[in-house]
């Protein structure tokens, strides 16, 4: 939803700063692993009762995932691999992030924040799979409430405030809700 209303109105700003430090080399595959070593970090802060820290560290990854983007489209190096790494990567960091909340939750015995976060982790899957899945059939299928970049500014709201059990209500209704929009949308397209 953030990325249809904002798309790549961005890109001038960060592509300015970004020609200012990097001159006229970037990697954006660089930015895209960068990112995921910030998200292993929070989520390892996260186990460990860190959480201003880790919600530092997961802002941090939304920046970098950000700037993949930005640094492919801006130095000419959008690439099929790249998009692919980015994707799987973008998946792995989702679910890493929930996995660490298991743990957390885990330990302390909330058996109702346990299957609470589970159901959040299933419909995070889902969203981009039922993606794929409509792109397979030459559909496009990008609808929804609950996009990654929304996903993330909630969890780090969560993170960083005492209200990450309302975060997880919220993101638990809407990213269910986001694959029954692509259903619902791949159905009408496909029909």
């Amino acid at each position: 939803m953030i990325g249809n209303k904002i798309g790549h109105r961005l890109d001038p700003c960060i592509n300015s700063v970004l020609k200012k430090t990097l001159g006229n080399h970037g990697n954006p595959n660089f930015f895209t692993l960068t990112g995921f070593l910030a998200t292993l970090l929070a989520s390892f802060l996260i186990i460990n009762d860190s959480w201003l820290l880790a919600g530092l560290a997961i802002i941090l990854s939304g920046l970098f995932d950000l700037f993949d983007g930005v640094v492919a489209r801006t130095f000419g190096k959008v690439t099929p691999f790249g998009g692919f790494l980015d994707s799987v990567v973008d998946r792995y960091s989702d679910l890493f992030l929930l996995m660490s909340l298991l743990i957390y939750y885990l330990r302390r015995g909330d058996s109702n924040m346990v299957i609470l976060t589970s159901f959040v982790s299933i419909g995070t899957a889902i969203i981009p799979y039922a993606r794929s899945r409509a792109e397979a059939a030459h559909i496009s299928c990008d609808t929804g409430l609950m996009e990654r970049a929304e996903r993330i500014i909630l969890l780090s709201v969560g993170v960083l405030s005492p209200w990450m059990k309302p975060v997880l209500w919220i993101l638990a209704v809407l990213t269910h809700f986001t694959v029954l929009q692509r259903i619902y949308d791949a159905y009408k397209k496909l029909k």
